[in-house]
């Protein structure tokens, strides 16, 4: 299974990602995860991902589209993924031709990702200044809620409240992949 995850920063991706990657057995990629190991290089790529990350903007659509195709190529994903982050923009969408089964969306309110963003312990991570997160939010609602709308014409969107307890909203994922 196929199954990619869209929600605002704070939304439990991560989370949900890895829950489901147990249960399913199948990998979890986070792009984040992906961009942010590749800021901590002493290369170009690394400090210009570091860059853009750090300003709470979006790694461009031809480059993402790249990195994420050269991580889906390897072997461990092809039995199906569970992908965080992918695709952020229309563009980015529609051009991803990897046969997706179901498209998860976590609905978090802006104020309920920002209180879980500022309480958010464990990685040091730089891209997290307010700034920086109030940008990516704002950049969420302008360029990926198209996205959603196109997964939803496709007939491939799960909507989730992703306010609940952890546990509620897995349930739900599980039972809306499992019945649709």
């Amino acid at each position: 299974m196929k199954i990619i995850l869209i929600g605002i920063q704070g939304a439990g991706k991560s989370t949900q990602g890895n829950l489901l990657s147990k249960e399913l057995g199948i990998p979890y990629l986070s792009t984040g995860h992906i961009f942010r190991a590749l800021a901590k290089e002493k290369t170009k790529l690394g400090r210009y991902i570091k860059e853009v990350m750090n300003a709470g903007y979006l790694i461009p659509d031809r480059k993402t589209m790249s990195i994420v195709s050269d991580y889906l190529k390897r072997s461990k994903y092809q039995n199906g993924y569970i992908l965080d982050g992918f695709p952020r923009t229309i563009v980015q969408a529609k051009a991803f031709r990897n046969g997706i089964d179901k498209v998860i969306y976590l609905r978090v309110s802006d104020k309920e990702a920002l209180w879980r963003l500022s309480y958010r312990n464990g990685d040091d991570r730089n891209d997290e200044t307010l700034m920086a997160i109030r940008k990516r939010i704002e950049l969420f609602h302008k360029l990926t809620e198209p996205v959603l709308d196109f997964y939803r014409a496709k007939k491939a969107l799960i909507e989730v409240d992703g306010e609940r307890p952890i546990g509620e909203i897995y349930k739900e994922i599980l039972d809306k992949i499992n019945t649709k």
